[in-house]
């Protein structure tokens, strides 16, 4: 009486398992329509992977590489289906590159129809040759599961469509890669305009073929099928690309791109493109146009800048601050104290009103600087590297040595000489800090000063400034020892050690003068740089 109820508890239990156990051999033709894995959860949004092709036409017969790359992943699922009929049957079959990492599958009536993992090992890429049916629609896009750990998914990632001859433009470069979008749509088509047009002028095998393309946000290009360009051509000569089209003013609705008789800000970037025509992200800031230009007007340069006014903003005022106030500042409260210790500016001896003033500027400029890159990026940047990091503690230490001046005990204070220690160790530790920070952030992709020369530049700077410092360390040493030990009592040696410190004076006053002409010499040729790019 009680072996129907076991029979149906272990039927219950494998069907349990089956449900939520996974398919970490791949065997998932389970999942041939849906392409969802019985993992138990809502896929993710937002794919991370791509799938890439080299030839967007085909015929009956051909076959097409297909790449699935992208972040590490352990399951993978890919089919073909009708580009206008996506919940259509998986159509033509699949031939492996690797039978350690991927097998085939039979989906429906198709033998070898679609593509899987074979085990859970982590893999970066896929490749696959897809082979054209005979029967095979005017427009196939190929679609992908990937399954980054058990509860991260994505479903029915859409990749490029490829197409039969009737069905392109004869404009159509025949070799070219498409890349996958995070939205359910065709990638032929837009349900609206994209964030920007784009027109690519790629170079392969001495040649040079022209793709519209379109970008939403930072993804990378979404080629089109269907080429609207006309009357291309193009030359290749000493490593210079140039290449020229046509375009009607106004398109057909349905291609959903943008018109040209009004005004757009143009980017021009420029990067590598591996074999296949793979197109890589440009390792530059593109060239942006520092105003909208009306592309049917009349030809006019209308100039433009790799850098975003705040980075290049940023840049600029932290070169000031760390490279003329804060060195000079320095060398003042070092080398003048004895010098200037007559002299007063306002109540107060001037060698420390100017080292106040030139400090306290250095704090204001830094706090400026230190928000623009925030405002520009709405946030923290993760490409800048140590940067930001090295920025940030820049800026504490900057804050943190007025705020410490403040509690400064008196000069005849016990105290006096621990804050001295303190206050030169703080300030020595900031001074390096920002010119690693510099060294860091001029070869950035958001700034990129001109490369070795910037290196090479800030190097020259850093040797000027030690070496001017040890000058007058030198000269400072030299004074004392033309003090001779006097025997008769301190008055004596005071009055001695005054006598050369004014014998030195105008030394110390001409070495200073050049210090800051070199010193503005140096920020003016980071700041021509920054202007230029």
């Amino acid at each position: 009486m009680e072996l129907p109820g076991l029979a149906f508890a272990v039927w219950m239990l494998i069907c349990f398992y089956a449900s939520v156990g996974g398919y970490p051999n791949g065997k998932v033709r389970e999942a041939c329509t849906s392409m969802i894995p019985c993992h138990g959860s809502s896929p993710q949004l937002s794919p991370e992977h791509t799938i890439t092709v080299n030839w967007t036409e085909f015929k009956p017969g051909d076959s097409i590489e297909v790449h699935l790359s992208g972040p590490v992943f352990e399951g993978f699922f890919i089919q073909a289906r009708d580009a206008e009929h996506l919940e259509s049957p998986a159509l033509g079959s699949f031939m492996l590159a690797d039978r350690r990492v991927s097998q085939l599958l039979t989906c429906g009536r198709t033998k070898n129809s679609a593509v899987s993992h074979t085990s859970k090992a982590k893999k970066k890429h896929i490749k696959v040759y897809w082979i054209a049916p005979g029967d095979a629609p005017k427009r196939v896009q190929f679609l992908a599961t990937v399954v980054k750990k058990y509860k991260t998914f994505w479903v029915k990632i859409p990749g490029p469509i490829v197409s039969q001859p009737n069905a392109l433009s004869p404009t159509t470069p025949l070799h070219a890669t498409s890349e996958a979008v995070s939205t359910s749509h065709p990638v032929s088509y837009l349900s609206k305009p994209g964030d920007d047009d784009a027109y690519l002028c790629v170079g392969e095998d001495h040649r040079i073929h022209t793709i519209t393309a379109y970008l939403k946000g930072r993804s990378p290009p979404v080629l089109d099928s269907e080429n609207a360009l006309e009357d291309a051509s193009w030359r290749l000569a000493d490593g210079l690309l140039q290449c020229s089209f046509r375009r009607s003013i106004r398109l057909p609705a349905h291609k959903e791109r943008f018109d040209l008789d009004a005004s757009y800000y143009i980017f021009l970037a420029d990067g590598e493109a591996s074999e296949g025509g793979v197109i890589h992200k440009h390792h530059h800031q593109p060239l942006i146009t520092n105003g909208m230009y009306n592309i049917t007007g009349l030809p006019q340069d209308i100039g433009g800048s790799r850098s975003p006014q705040l980075i290049k903003a940023h840049g600029a005022l932290m070169f000031i601050a760390w490279i003329t106030t804060v060195s000079i500042g320095v060398i003042v409260a070092r080398f003048f104290k004895p010098v200037w210790s007559h002299s007063f500016l306002f109540g107060k001896e001037m060698w420390f009103q100017v080292h106040r003033m030139l400090m306290l500027t250095t704090v204001m400029l830094t706090s400026i600087s230190f928000v623009l890159p925030f405002i520009y990026r709405g946030g923290w940047s993760q490409q800048a590297g140590f940067h930001p990091y090295l920025g940030c503690t820049v800026m504490a230490l900057a804050i943190f040595q007025p705020l410490m001046a403040g509690f400064r005990p008196s000069r005849h204070s016990p105290r006096r000489q621990l804050f001295n220690w303190f206050h030169w160790s703080t300030g020595t530790a900031a001074r390096i800090l920002a010119v690693v920070t510099m060294f860091l952030g001029m070869n950035l992709t958001a700034l990129d000063l001109p490369d070795p020369w910037d290196t090479y530049t800030m190097i020259a700077f850093v040797t000027w400034h030690v070496g001017i410092d040890v000058l007058l360390e030198i000269h400072s040493y030299c004074l004392i020892r033309k003090v001779e030990v006097i025997e008769y009592d301190r008055v004596q040696i005071l009055q001695s050690l005054t006598s050369a410190e004014a014998e030195g004076r105008p030394f110390k006053q001409i070495v200073l003068t050049i210090y800051v002409c070199g010193n503005i010499v140096f920020l003016i040729a980071f700041l021509a740089a920054i202007n230029q790019i």
